[in-house]
Protein backbone atom coordinates (compact mmCIF):
# COMPACT_ATOMS: atom_id res chain seq x y z
CA UNK A 1 0.00 0.00 0.00
CA UNK A 2 0.83 3.33 -0.53
CA UNK A 3 2.23 5.95 1.79
CA UNK A 4 1.96 8.92 0.23
CA UNK A 5 -1.73 10.47 1.54
CA UNK A 6 -3.86 12.49 -1.02
CA UNK A 7 -5.46 16.13 0.02
CA UNK A 8 -8.51 16.48 -1.43
CA UNK A 9 -9.18 19.98 -0.54
CA UNK A 10 -12.89 20.97 -0.58
CA UNK A 11 -12.66 24.35 0.53
CA UNK A 12 -14.36 25.87 -2.17
CA UNK A 13 -17.06 23.56 -1.85
CA UNK A 14 -17.49 22.18 1.53
CA UNK A 15 -16.08 25.06 3.37
CA UNK A 16 -17.98 27.95 0.67
CA UNK A 17 -21.40 26.84 2.28
CA UNK A 18 -21.39 28.31 5.53
CA UNK A 19 -23.25 31.15 5.74
CA UNK A 20 -21.83 34.75 5.10
CA UNK A 21 -18.61 33.25 3.49
CA UNK A 22 -20.09 32.62 -0.66
CA UNK A 23 -16.63 33.76 -2.42
CA UNK A 24 -17.05 35.12 -6.14
CA UNK A 25 -15.55 33.20 -9.04
CA UNK A 26 -12.72 35.84 -8.96
CA UNK A 27 -12.31 35.22 -5.24
CA UNK A 28 -12.57 31.83 -5.73
CA UNK A 29 -9.34 32.06 -8.92
CA UNK A 30 -7.50 33.27 -6.17
CA UNK A 31 -8.12 30.46 -3.22
CA UNK A 32 -7.64 27.66 -5.90
CA UNK A 33 -4.17 29.35 -6.84
CA UNK A 34 -3.17 29.80 -3.33
CA UNK A 35 -3.96 25.88 -2.66
CA UNK A 36 -2.02 25.03 -5.85
CA UNK A 37 0.59 26.74 -4.44
CA UNK A 38 0.23 24.65 -1.32
CA UNK A 39 0.57 21.77 -2.94
CA UNK A 40 -3.10 19.75 -2.58
CA UNK A 41 -3.38 16.90 -4.86
CA UNK A 42 -7.33 17.64 -5.44
CA UNK A 43 -9.63 20.86 -5.38
CA UNK A 44 -13.16 20.41 -5.42
CA UNK A 45 -13.98 22.95 -7.25
CA UNK A 46 -18.30 23.52 -6.55
CA UNK A 47 -21.41 21.92 -7.02
CA UNK A 48 -22.20 23.02 -11.19
CA UNK A 49 -25.95 22.17 -10.96
CA UNK A 50 -26.21 24.26 -7.96
CA UNK A 51 -26.26 27.87 -9.29
CA UNK A 52 -24.70 29.56 -12.74
CA UNK A 53 -22.20 30.97 -10.21
CA UNK A 54 -21.00 27.54 -8.91
CA UNK A 55 -21.03 26.63 -12.85
CA UNK A 56 -19.04 29.70 -14.01
CA UNK A 57 -16.48 29.19 -10.93
CA UNK A 58 -16.16 25.28 -12.02
CA UNK A 59 -15.20 26.14 -15.29
CA UNK A 60 -12.74 29.50 -14.51
CA UNK A 61 -10.81 27.36 -12.05
CA UNK A 62 -10.29 24.22 -14.36
CA UNK A 63 -8.46 27.49 -17.09
CA UNK A 64 -6.35 29.14 -13.63
CA UNK A 65 -4.79 26.13 -12.35
CA UNK A 66 -3.22 23.19 -13.61
CA UNK A 67 -1.21 20.78 -11.15
CA UNK A 68 -3.84 19.76 -8.97
CA UNK A 69 -7.25 17.06 -10.47
CA UNK A 70 -10.12 19.84 -10.47
CA UNK A 71 -13.67 18.09 -9.04
CA UNK A 72 -17.00 18.80 -9.01
CA UNK A 73 -20.22 17.44 -7.16
CA UNK A 74 -23.20 16.02 -8.16
CA UNK A 75 -25.74 13.82 -6.68
CA UNK A 76 -26.59 10.84 -8.30
CA UNK A 77 -28.75 12.41 -11.26
CA UNK A 78 -28.27 12.48 -14.62
CA UNK A 79 -28.96 16.65 -14.76
CA UNK A 80 -26.17 16.86 -12.04
CA UNK A 81 -23.70 14.71 -13.69
CA UNK A 82 -23.95 16.07 -17.13
CA UNK A 83 -23.06 19.81 -16.03
CA UNK A 84 -20.17 18.47 -13.99
CA UNK A 85 -18.79 17.21 -17.03
CA UNK A 86 -19.63 20.60 -18.81
CA UNK A 87 -17.85 22.44 -16.01
CA UNK A 88 -15.05 20.40 -16.40
CA UNK A 89 -14.41 20.74 -19.92
CA UNK A 90 -11.59 22.88 -19.17
CA UNK A 91 -9.26 20.49 -16.74
CA UNK A 92 -6.53 19.44 -17.45
CA UNK A 93 -7.37 16.43 -15.02
CA UNK A 94 -11.63 16.42 -14.57
CA UNK A 95 -12.94 14.12 -11.73
CA UNK A 96 -16.95 13.72 -10.98
CA UNK A 97 -17.77 13.31 -7.58
CA UNK A 98 -21.07 11.50 -7.49
CA UNK A 99 -22.78 9.67 -4.86
CA UNK A 100 -25.88 8.81 -2.36
CA UNK A 101 -26.67 8.22 0.62
CA UNK A 102 -25.94 4.78 2.51
CA UNK A 103 -27.55 4.81 5.75
CA UNK A 104 -30.96 3.58 7.09
CA UNK A 105 -32.09 6.94 8.21
CA UNK A 106 -31.15 8.40 4.81
CA UNK A 107 -32.32 5.59 2.52
CA UNK A 108 -35.73 5.58 4.16
CA UNK A 109 -36.23 9.47 5.27
CA UNK A 110 -34.54 11.49 2.51
CA UNK A 111 -34.92 9.00 -0.71
CA UNK A 112 -38.04 7.03 0.91
CA UNK A 113 -36.82 3.96 -1.07
CA UNK A 114 -34.64 0.81 -0.28
CA UNK A 115 -31.75 -0.71 0.13
CA UNK A 116 -32.02 -2.28 -2.96
CA UNK A 117 -32.32 0.52 -4.99
CA UNK A 118 -29.71 2.74 -3.36
CA UNK A 119 -27.35 0.38 -5.27
CA UNK A 120 -29.21 0.60 -8.45
CA UNK A 121 -28.78 4.69 -8.75
CA UNK A 122 -25.58 4.12 -7.05
CA UNK A 123 -24.48 1.84 -10.34
CA UNK A 124 -26.27 4.13 -12.83
CA UNK A 125 -25.13 7.05 -11.76
CA UNK A 126 -22.18 6.13 -11.43
CA UNK A 127 -21.44 3.91 -15.06
CA UNK A 128 -23.47 7.38 -16.58
CA UNK A 129 -20.70 9.25 -14.88
CA UNK A 130 -17.33 7.29 -16.42
CA UNK A 131 -19.18 8.22 -19.63
CA UNK A 132 -18.45 11.80 -19.45
CA UNK A 133 -14.94 11.23 -17.36
CA UNK A 134 -12.56 8.86 -16.64
CA UNK A 135 -11.92 9.92 -13.05
CA UNK A 136 -15.09 9.01 -11.06
CA UNK A 137 -15.22 9.41 -7.39
CA UNK A 138 -18.20 8.02 -5.65
CA UNK A 139 -19.23 9.22 -2.42
CA UNK A 140 -21.49 6.99 0.26
CA UNK A 141 -23.10 9.77 2.05
CA UNK A 142 -23.93 9.39 5.61
CA UNK A 143 -21.41 6.19 5.68
CA UNK A 144 -20.43 6.85 9.71
CA UNK A 145 -24.04 5.94 10.38
CA UNK A 146 -24.18 3.21 7.35
CA UNK A 147 -24.80 -0.71 8.22
CA UNK A 148 -21.44 -2.42 7.54
CA UNK A 149 -22.61 -4.94 5.72
CA UNK A 150 -24.92 -3.02 3.12
CA UNK A 151 -21.79 -0.60 3.23
CA UNK A 152 -19.33 -2.79 2.12
CA UNK A 153 -22.00 -4.30 -0.47
CA UNK A 154 -22.33 -0.46 -1.69
CA UNK A 155 -18.78 -0.11 -2.04
CA UNK A 156 -18.12 -3.03 -4.22
CA UNK A 157 -20.78 -2.22 -5.99
CA UNK A 158 -19.95 1.44 -7.43
CA UNK A 159 -16.21 0.27 -7.73
CA UNK A 160 -17.22 -2.29 -10.07
CA UNK A 161 -19.02 0.30 -12.17
CA UNK A 162 -15.62 2.37 -12.33
CA UNK A 163 -15.38 4.46 -9.68
CA UNK A 164 -11.55 4.97 -8.97
CA UNK A 165 -12.43 6.67 -5.58
CA UNK A 166 -14.69 5.44 -2.99
CA UNK A 167 -15.19 8.18 -0.47
CA UNK A 168 -16.89 6.70 3.41
CA UNK A 169 -17.96 9.87 5.05
CA UNK A 170 -19.17 10.49 8.29
CA UNK A 171 -21.08 13.44 7.38
CA UNK A 172 -22.88 13.93 10.58
CA UNK A 173 -19.69 13.89 12.81
CA UNK A 174 -21.47 10.77 14.64
CA UNK A 175 -18.34 8.38 14.93
CA UNK A 176 -16.13 7.98 17.61
CA UNK A 177 -12.16 7.16 16.11
CA UNK A 178 -11.95 3.25 16.93
CA UNK A 179 -15.72 3.67 15.41
CA UNK A 180 -14.77 4.85 12.46
CA UNK A 181 -11.09 3.17 11.80
CA UNK A 182 -12.86 -0.20 12.42
CA UNK A 183 -15.40 0.91 9.92
CA UNK A 184 -12.94 1.58 7.03
CA UNK A 185 -10.99 -2.06 8.70
CA UNK A 186 -13.79 -3.99 7.51
CA UNK A 187 -14.09 -2.41 4.23
CA UNK A 188 -11.01 -3.29 3.10
CA UNK A 189 -11.32 -7.12 4.70
CA UNK A 190 -14.90 -7.35 2.90
CA UNK A 191 -14.47 -5.28 -0.28
CA UNK A 192 -12.77 -8.09 -3.22
CA UNK A 193 -12.16 -5.55 -5.17
CA UNK A 194 -11.13 -3.08 -3.07
CA UNK A 195 -7.89 -2.79 -4.95
CA UNK A 196 -9.20 -1.39 -7.85
CA UNK A 197 -10.09 1.82 -6.15
CA UNK A 198 -8.20 4.93 -3.27
CA UNK A 199 -10.66 4.65 -0.06
CA UNK A 200 -11.47 8.31 0.94
CA UNK A 201 -12.31 9.97 4.65
CA UNK A 202 -14.71 13.00 4.98
CA UNK A 203 -15.28 13.78 8.39
CA UNK A 204 -17.38 16.51 10.03
CA UNK A 205 -16.43 18.10 13.29
CA UNK A 206 -19.72 17.98 14.95
CA UNK A 207 -18.33 15.88 18.09
CA UNK A 208 -14.97 18.02 17.48
CA UNK A 209 -13.53 14.60 16.21
CA UNK A 210 -13.22 15.22 12.71
CA UNK A 211 -9.25 15.49 12.39
CA UNK A 212 -9.18 12.56 15.30
CA UNK A 213 -11.52 10.29 12.91
CA UNK A 214 -9.39 11.01 9.68
CA UNK A 215 -6.48 9.86 11.09
CA UNK A 216 -7.89 6.69 12.43
CA UNK A 217 -9.19 6.15 9.04
CA UNK A 218 -6.14 7.17 7.52
CA UNK A 219 -4.31 4.53 9.73
CA UNK A 220 -7.06 1.99 8.49
CA UNK A 221 -6.11 2.34 5.04
CA UNK A 222 -7.47 5.23 3.42
CA UNK A 223 -5.22 7.37 1.22
CA UNK A 224 -6.93 10.11 0.15
CA UNK A 225 -8.39 12.37 2.98
CA UNK A 226 -10.90 15.35 2.30
CA UNK A 227 -10.17 18.79 4.39
CA UNK A 228 -10.54 22.57 4.86
CA UNK A 229 -8.76 25.16 5.10
CA UNK A 230 -9.42 25.88 8.73
CA UNK A 231 -11.59 23.43 9.50
CA UNK A 232 -14.44 25.37 8.06
CA UNK A 233 -18.01 23.81 6.62
CA UNK A 234 -21.01 23.03 7.16
CA UNK A 235 -21.83 23.01 10.64
CA UNK A 236 -19.50 22.42 12.96
CA UNK A 237 -16.76 22.25 9.98
CA UNK A 238 -14.62 19.60 8.29
CA UNK A 239 -11.62 18.03 8.72
CA UNK A 240 -8.72 20.78 8.90
CA UNK A 241 -6.09 20.51 6.17
CA UNK A 242 -3.30 22.26 8.49
CA UNK A 243 -4.55 19.64 12.06
CA UNK A 244 -3.68 16.42 9.11
CA UNK A 245 -1.14 17.61 7.38
CA UNK A 246 1.34 18.45 9.92
CA UNK A 247 0.05 15.04 12.35
CA UNK A 248 1.76 13.18 9.81
CA UNK A 249 4.62 15.66 9.33
CA UNK A 250 5.27 15.32 13.36
CA UNK A 251 4.36 11.41 13.88
CA UNK A 252 6.98 10.28 11.46
CA UNK A 253 6.91 6.78 12.74
CA UNK A 254 3.50 6.60 10.75
CA UNK A 255 5.43 6.03 7.49
CA UNK A 256 3.04 8.43 5.75
CA UNK A 257 3.52 11.76 4.17
CA UNK A 258 1.55 14.10 1.61
CA UNK A 259 2.74 16.46 -1.17
CA UNK A 260 1.83 19.85 1.14
CA UNK A 261 4.49 22.49 1.89
CA UNK A 262 3.63 22.90 5.01
CA UNK A 263 5.32 26.35 4.84
CA UNK A 264 2.43 27.61 3.12
CA UNK A 265 -0.29 26.50 5.36
CA UNK A 266 -0.73 30.20 7.32
CA UNK A 267 -0.59 32.21 4.60
CA UNK A 268 -3.16 30.16 3.28
CA UNK A 269 -4.98 30.35 6.22
CA UNK A 270 -5.02 34.05 6.59
CA UNK A 271 -5.91 33.86 2.89
CA UNK A 272 -8.95 32.02 3.04
CA UNK A 273 -10.03 33.81 6.76
CA UNK A 274 -9.64 36.90 5.36
CA UNK A 275 -11.84 36.52 2.07
CA UNK A 276 -14.20 34.41 3.61
CA UNK A 277 -15.17 37.02 6.21
CA UNK A 278 -14.36 34.16 9.22
CA UNK A 279 -11.69 34.91 11.74
CA UNK A 280 -9.59 32.04 12.97
CA UNK A 281 -10.29 31.38 16.46
CA UNK A 282 -7.48 32.33 19.15
CA UNK A 283 -6.85 28.67 20.20
CA UNK A 284 -7.28 26.74 16.58
CA UNK A 285 -4.28 24.17 16.37
CA UNK A 286 -1.87 25.07 13.94
CA UNK A 287 -3.01 28.73 12.75
CA UNK A 288 -5.05 30.18 15.23
CA UNK A 289 -3.04 33.26 17.32
CA UNK A 290 -2.14 31.56 20.40
CA UNK A 291 -0.48 28.27 18.80
CA UNK A 292 2.59 29.42 19.28
CA UNK A 293 2.43 31.41 21.85
CA UNK A 294 3.06 31.08 25.96
CA UNK A 295 2.14 32.83 28.83
CA UNK A 296 1.98 30.59 31.78
CA UNK A 297 5.94 31.01 34.14
CA UNK A 298 6.53 27.15 34.17
CA UNK A 299 6.20 27.18 30.51
CA UNK A 300 7.66 30.08 29.31
CA UNK A 301 10.89 28.85 31.42
CA UNK A 302 10.76 25.55 30.21
CA UNK A 303 10.08 26.65 26.59
CA UNK A 304 13.50 29.24 26.97
CA UNK A 305 15.47 26.96 28.40
CA UNK A 306 14.38 23.99 25.03
CA UNK A 307 11.72 24.69 22.35
CA UNK A 308 11.03 21.08 22.66
CA UNK A 309 9.78 21.42 26.36
CA UNK A 310 6.67 22.96 25.27
CA UNK A 311 6.62 22.63 21.25
CA UNK A 312 6.21 19.73 19.18
CA UNK A 313 6.41 21.32 15.71
CA UNK A 314 8.58 24.70 14.27
CA UNK A 315 6.48 27.56 13.83
CA UNK A 316 8.49 28.43 11.06
CA UNK A 317 7.50 24.86 9.66
CA UNK A 318 3.59 26.07 9.32
CA UNK A 319 4.62 29.55 7.72
CA UNK A 320 4.48 31.57 11.40
CA UNK A 321 7.70 33.94 11.95
CA UNK A 322 8.11 32.89 15.32
CA UNK A 323 6.77 31.43 18.48
CA UNK A 324 5.64 34.31 21.12
CA UNK A 325 6.35 35.19 24.41
CA UNK A 326 3.10 36.76 25.97
CA UNK A 327 3.73 38.76 29.04
CA UNK A 328 0.71 38.51 31.66
CA UNK A 329 0.37 38.32 35.62
CA UNK A 330 0.52 34.67 35.29
CA UNK A 331 4.60 34.91 33.79
CA UNK A 332 7.86 34.81 35.47
CA UNK A 333 11.40 36.01 35.99
CA UNK A 334 12.60 34.07 33.33
CA UNK A 335 10.54 35.40 30.70
CA UNK A 336 10.75 39.17 31.97
CA UNK A 337 14.33 38.83 31.70
CA UNK A 338 14.11 37.67 28.28
CA UNK A 339 12.38 40.13 27.11
CA UNK A 340 14.16 43.18 28.69
CA UNK A 341 17.21 41.61 26.96
CA UNK A 342 15.98 41.66 23.84
CA UNK A 343 14.73 45.02 24.40
CA UNK A 344 18.35 45.89 25.29
CA UNK A 345 17.91 46.01 28.96
CA UNK A 346 20.29 43.85 31.96
CA UNK A 347 19.96 43.53 35.15
CA UNK A 348 21.14 41.61 38.00
CA UNK A 349 19.28 39.02 40.34
CA UNK A 350 18.43 41.96 42.92
CA UNK A 351 17.55 44.48 40.45
CA UNK A 352 15.35 42.15 38.23
CA UNK A 353 13.60 40.83 41.68
CA UNK A 354 12.92 44.44 42.48
CA UNK A 355 11.47 45.06 38.78
CA UNK A 356 9.83 41.52 38.82
CA UNK A 357 7.30 42.91 41.51
CA UNK A 358 6.42 45.94 40.17
CA UNK A 359 6.16 44.33 36.92
CA UNK A 360 3.12 41.99 38.50
CA UNK A 361 1.34 45.31 39.74
CA UNK A 362 1.14 46.28 35.90
CA UNK A 363 0.12 43.20 35.07
CA UNK A 364 -2.69 42.66 37.55
CA UNK A 365 -3.95 45.67 35.86
CA UNK A 366 -3.52 44.94 32.31
CA UNK A 367 -4.37 41.69 29.97
CA UNK A 368 -0.73 41.89 28.76
CA UNK A 369 2.22 43.76 29.45
CA UNK A 370 3.59 45.02 26.40
CA UNK A 371 6.80 45.99 25.16
CA UNK A 372 6.11 50.12 25.83
CA UNK A 373 5.16 49.24 29.04
CA UNK A 374 8.57 47.36 29.93
CA UNK A 375 10.75 49.87 28.72
CA UNK A 376 9.03 52.27 31.08
CA UNK A 377 9.67 50.24 34.32
CA UNK A 378 13.09 49.49 33.02
CA UNK A 379 14.14 53.03 32.47
CA UNK A 380 12.46 53.79 36.36
CA UNK A 381 14.80 51.15 37.49
CA UNK A 382 17.64 52.74 36.12
CA UNK A 383 19.03 54.74 38.69
CA UNK A 384 19.49 58.35 36.84
CA UNK A 385 23.41 59.92 37.72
Amino acid sequence: MSNRVQIFDTTLRDGEQVPGSQLTTEEKIVVARQLEKLGVDIIEAGFPVSSPGDFRSVVEISKAVREPVICALSRAVQGDIDAAAEALQYASRGRIHTGIGSSDIHIQHKFNTTREKIIERAISATKYAKSKVEDIEFYCEDAGRADLVFLAQLVEAVIGAGATVVNIPDTTGYCLPDEYGAKIRYIFENVSNIHKAVISIHCHNDLGLATANSLAGIIQGARQVEVTINGIGERAGNTSLEEVVMALNVHKELGLETGVNSQFIYPTSQLVSKMMRMPVQANKAIVGRNAFAHSSGIHQDGFLKHTLNYEIMNPQDVGVDKSDIVLTARSGRHALKHRLELLGFSFDKSALDELYTRFLEVADLKKEVNDADLVDLARTAIPVE
